[in-house]
């Protein structure tokens, strides 16, 4: 079983609607926003995941996945009303706090030997400064992105 903890729309799945998957977070949102890029001037932004939930304390027993998914939101800076924060979330008050529940969260349910797989953007924080909120290792990572700043990692339980 799989579980992505921070689905929001689901952006870098092949198949939005896999039954693998349980697609969880803590908000179910539909935004239409302007954006000149885009076909038609608009950006279409749906956040429906199968079950809403707070990353930070994940309503599951413990050693339930084989594979969990975090993508937390990564933007400090960014506009409340923006696409990005509207697409990605954004991180409020004691956030270095919820981060740090939210990585021993899904070592939580994670099962023995499963996998963490990690992605962060490193626009506003580095990734030096997350990784210290795990006292887990990780395995291996790579870098994506115009500006290589998209962390992926992957961590073995």
């Amino acid at each position: 079983m799989i579980l992505d903890c921070t689905c929001g729309p689901r952006s870098f799945w092949f198949d939005k609607n896999d039954s693998r998957v349980i697609f969880a977070d803590k908000r179910m949102e539909q935004h239409d926003l302007k954006d000149s890029s885009s076909v038609g001037g608009f950006r279409s932004i749906e956040i429906k995941p199968n079950i809403l939930l707070d990353f930070s304390s994940m309503p599951f027993k413990s050693d339930s996945f084989d594979l969990v998914i975090f993508d937390p939101p990564h933007l400090e800076k960014n506009g409340a009303t923006g696409w990005l924060a509207k697409k990605y979330g954004k991180l409020l008050g004691n956030w270095t706090y919820e981060i740090e529940r939210g990585f021993s969260e899904c070592f939580r349910v994670l099962r023995p030997n499963g996998t963490l797989i990690f992605k962060w953007n490193e626009w506003d924080i580095p990734i030096s400064n997350i990784l210290v909120l795990t006292n887990q290792k990780p395995l291996f990572g790579h870098k994506c992105g115009r500006q290589s700043k998209t962390h992926w990692i992957v961590f073995q339980k």
